[in-house]
């Protein structure tokens, strides 16, 4: 019971840790400090149950009667509750000492406190969720965290911008808590309770209907094609630590949902894991392909979590398909694949996202094209940036590769599973985890080059220099995280090996040991690289500081006098690509027109607009909006109109009835 009393108060101290603010003045420091170090008290707590519970041979539970007329207070804590619960205490906890200097609070009066309070509220709602055993609850702590959610991303509430965008994830967010209601009423028909505890029995039909709208209603929060409609423009308007927080942990919630309820359904059927590959294919090819298309820098590392997020659930469609065949091997590789990549997108995306907000902080400017140049201003936030890029690409030594190589080593094993039934969801869906790689390089290749490398291509960044150390420290925490996981893989194993046994069984017990001796190659070979590449750096920066250098140019192609402008842009970098996928993209260009002996000035202008979002939702509702006002011809506000409307409709009904 220690573990359930620490996250509990843990729970308390993060919702309430933003509240004290409004006993201050609104420019007051001090009450943001405070906030800060209530986040971090409630992390160190919350954390402290987590190790409790992970070491407990008992699974953590307490059930407490309330006067709600369904369900009842009930909690657990179990090991695939604590592999989610560690990066909602500790991301939302460094977020908050990088927002003392991204938010100050002295210069954001308006909404400083707001910020705060609806920020702690969102970590306590995110670790009620996780630990919720009771449908009631579990829905409780989901709304919770999705209205704070929303008015944490939308404190800047003066630009329109981010209301539509405030207004698009509201809309998103509850139209899949209807589906969430279905799932919980059809569970609670077929198991007689609204307690999640594993059913024995449940009708093929219902099962298949619950797990339908768990993908759907938690892939609304997840961000899985198409239903990612409220994800960029979320993640990019909001504060950048809430950006960390939502695209880091909040997105999981989701993926816990998905988790959490297949491993309460007593069967499985084959197509589920295929439909889960195939959303993970389509989520992850189309976010990588949307990232490479953006200029704005933080719609890009959405569009890049959608990528991550479809990488999460190949793995989780292995686990199934492994289940499905009773195959302990496919299930272990495939869900400790996800679970790790879980942690390790919290990690490096929250790195990335906090390196944005440094950038834009320093620039005024969120469009990479008006950057450029900053790897000599800002050189400590670029090397931070170089880390998380390495992670998210999944390149060694770093924790990215450790995650996608067990994917591909669940991939690898489950050959030999489909030769009868010749299941074709599973080469697909390794094929696309090798072509999401290279995607993922250029897309971060494009980012680094365009944003720290060249030349100033605008006045924004000309006074730009590295944050203080506020900021820095919490970025350097996680990039040192990446190096560590990355570097170490088995220290993590043991604890995905007892989540996968909460969702499987005991017969994964013992696969960490046969899986330890490839994490120790990727460990010998991180270490390797780690004294090569820092060796080439000694090696190069000893020889310059022998020798004296003169600075030169760079290569001018003939020209006298290059001007900024005369560099890669983002959208040149992409082109190629952005062209070879335009069948998916289906980008937009405005062309200059150029006619006569002397044109007039033009500009040429390329974008990729959402191919759900701007191209189907957004014009269906304007739509609407155009001909919906059309029928409040009816809404005349007169009594006996309404009572004649209701005459008329018992009409109707009492000859439809006959």
């Amino acid at each position: 019971m220690l573990s359930v009393r620490l996250i509990l108060s843990a729970v308390v101290i993060l919702c309430i840790s933003g509240l004290q603010a409004y006993f201050f003045s609104s420019k007051s420091q001090l009450s943001q400090r405070i906030s800060s170090l209530l986040m971090v008290l409630g992390a160190v707590c919350g954390v402290s149950g987590v190790v409790t519970a992970i070491t407990s041979v008992t699974v953590a539970s307490l059930t407490i009667p309330w006067t709600l007329p369904w369900g009842s207070f009930a909690i657990k804590i179990d090991s695939l509750s604590c592999v989610f619960l560690l990066p909602v205490f500790i991301v939302p906890a460094l977020g908050s000492l990088y927002g003392l200097e991204y938010w100050n609070q002295k210069l954001h009066p308006e909404n400083g406190q707001r910020l705060g309070a609806f920020y702690g509220i969102l970590a306590g709602a995110m670790a009620l969720v996780v630990i919720a055993n009771d449908s009631v609850l579990f829905l409780i702590s989901w709304e919770v965290m999705a209205l704070a959610a929303f008015f944490a991303a939308t404190v800047e509430d003066d630009n329109q911008q981010v209301r539509q965008a405030g207004w698009v994830y509201l809309v998103a967010t509850h139209a899949g808590t209807l589906c969430l209601f279905a799932m919980f009423a059809l569970w609670r028909f077929a198991t007689g309770s609204f307690a999640l505890n594993d059913a024995h029995f449940v009708n093929t039909g219902v099962t298949s209907a619950i797990f339908i709208l768990a993908v759907v209603g938690f892939g609304f929060k997840a961000g899985i094609m198409p239903l990612h409609v409220w994800l960029p423009g979320a993640h990019a308007n909001a504060p950048s630590h809430v950006s960390a927080v939502m695209s880091g942990v909040m997105l999981k919630m989701g993926i816990y949902g998905i988790i959490r309820m297949s491993a309460l359904l007593p069967s499985v059927e084959l197509w589920w894991g295929g439909l889960l590959i195939i959303i993970g294919v389509i989520s992850g090819i189309a976010g990588i392909a949307f990232a490479i298309g953006q200029q704005d820098i933080k719609r890009m590392l959405a569009y890049s979590s959608i990528e991550n997020i479809g990488i999460i659930m190949l793995g989780i469609g292995l686990a199934l398909i492994g289940r499905y065949y009773h195959r302990v091997d496919i299930v272990f590789f495939g869900l400790a694949g996800s679970l790790l990549h879980v942690w390790n997108h919290s990690l490096f995306k929250s790195l990335l996202f906090m390196n944005a907000g440094a950038i834009i902080h320093a620039a005024h400017t969120r469009d990479i094209e008006s950057m450029g140049g900053l790897g000599r201003r800002m050189p400590r936030t670029m090397a931070l940036f170089i880390v998380g890029a390495i992670a998210i690409a999944a390149l060694p030594p770093l924790n990215g590769f450790v995650s996608e190589w067990l994917i591909y080593l669940g991939f690898f094993h489950s050959l030999d599973a489909v030769n009868t039934e010749n299941f074709s969801a599973i080469p697909i869906g390794a094929v696309a985890l090798a072509t999401i790689g290279p995607l993922a390089i250029v897309c971060f290749v494009k980012l680094l080059g365009t944003v720290f490398s060249g030349n100033e291509r605008s006045a924004h960044v000309e006074h730009a220099h590295d944050p203080s150390a506020a900021m820095l420290l919490p970025m350097t925490i996680l990039a040192a995280v990446c190096f560590f996981i990355g570097l170490f893989p088995v220290l993590s194993i043991s604890v995905l090996e007892k989540a996968a046994t909460v969702w499987y069984g005991d017969s994964v017990r013992g696969m960490a040991l046969g899986v330890s001796e490839s994490l120790q190659w990727i460990s010998n070979i991180g270490g390797v690289l780690i004294l090569t590449g820092g060796g080439t750096v000694f090696i190069f920066r000893k020889k310059l500081w022998q020798k004296n250098t003169r600075k030169m140019g760079t290569w001018d192609c003939g020209y006298a006098s290059p001007t900024k402008k005369m560099q890669y842009s983002g959208s040149s970098i992409s082109d190629t690509l952005v062209r070879l996928l335009r069948f998916m993209l289906l980008p937009k260009s405005h062309e200059p027109k150029v006619n006569g002996h002397f044109p007039r000035k033009s500009n040429f202008k390329a974008g990729v607009p959402d191919i759900v979002l701007d191209r189907l939702v957004l014009p269906v509702f304007h739509r609407a909006a155009f001909y919906l006002p059309m029928v409040r011809v009816f809404q005349r506000g007169q009594t006996h109109l309404y009572v004649l409307y209701i005459l008329v409709i018992v009409l109707v009904l009492f000859v439809i009835g006959r």
